[in-house]
């Protein structure tokens, strides 16, 4: 049993072949401790080069609902009134700790998932700033006489 760090793509094809040989081993035998630790390096590589983004909070609550053959309404007093539900459903709301909380307890969505930021999808801020023109179209202020 020659183990060595995977340090590039070689390597970690030559640890997957390596994979698929022993997979069958018995746990406890040579064989078995060999794929653990095949395992574990591999996990480590991919978890470095080939990293998996978390999904939007809002797409996990509509995957959860859709898995449990539930809509919008099953949302209701988890995260709060009709309204509420349907602002946050939006994006137009962030979700709260508390909202997280009952989620997490009450769908088992991950809470890593709900804590991100909620991604929204091209709306305008709220927040821009609108550029002021003078009669002739000049932007800025005009000078007072």
């Amino acid at each position: 049993m020659e183990i060595k760090p995977i340090k590039e793509e070689v390597d970690y094809e030559r640890a997957l072949h390596r994979v698929e040989q022993l997979w069958a081993s018995p746990k406890g035998s040579p064989e078995g401790d060999e794929l653990d630790v095949l395992v574990t390096l591999i996990e480590a590589y991919e978890k470095q080069h080939y990293p998996i983004d978390l999904p939007d909070p809002i797409e996990a609550i509509k995957f959860r609902l859709e898995q449990q053959g539930k809509d919008l309404r099953s949302l209701i007093g988890v995260i709060g009134q009709r309204t509420r539900v349907y602002e946050v459903m939006r994006g137009d709301r962030a979700l709260s700790l508390n909202m997280i909380r009952s989620l997490h307890d009450k769908f088992a969505i991950p809470a890593d998932v709900l804590i991100q930021p909620i991604r929204r999808k091209g709306k305008p801020s709220k927040h821009r700033r609108s550029v002021k023109t003078d009669r002739f179209g000049r932007h800025g202020m005009r000078k007072s006489a």
